[in-house]
């Protein structure tokens, strides 16, 4: 079984704030958010939600995308889970 990768955007409880990751287990990565086991950004800003996520087969492919969505607009981003 080939690996898989996930673009994940993830926001706080009122939506003022976005996170854009990638990784291996979407699972264990938002349990972690959740858990505000993560130093940094999400633990600051109560991101645990997750709103939209995208599947990848390479990591290259998921990395290409994570920066294609960080270059778009809030608006767009927004729109991504609709």
């Amino acid at each position: 079984m080939e690996k898989q990768y996930y673009i994940h955007i993830l926001t706080n409880d009122k939506h003022t704030a976005l996170y854009t990751d990638v990784t291996n287990d979407l699972k264990r990565r938002v349990w972690e958010h959740k858990g505000k086991f993560v130093e940094g950004f999400t633990k600051k800003y109560h991101i645990e939600m997750l709103m939209y996520y995208e599947v990848c087969e390479s990591i290259e492919g998921a990395i290409t995308r994570e920066k294609q969505i960080k270059a778009g607009s809030r608006q767009k981003k927004n729109r991504a889970d609709k």
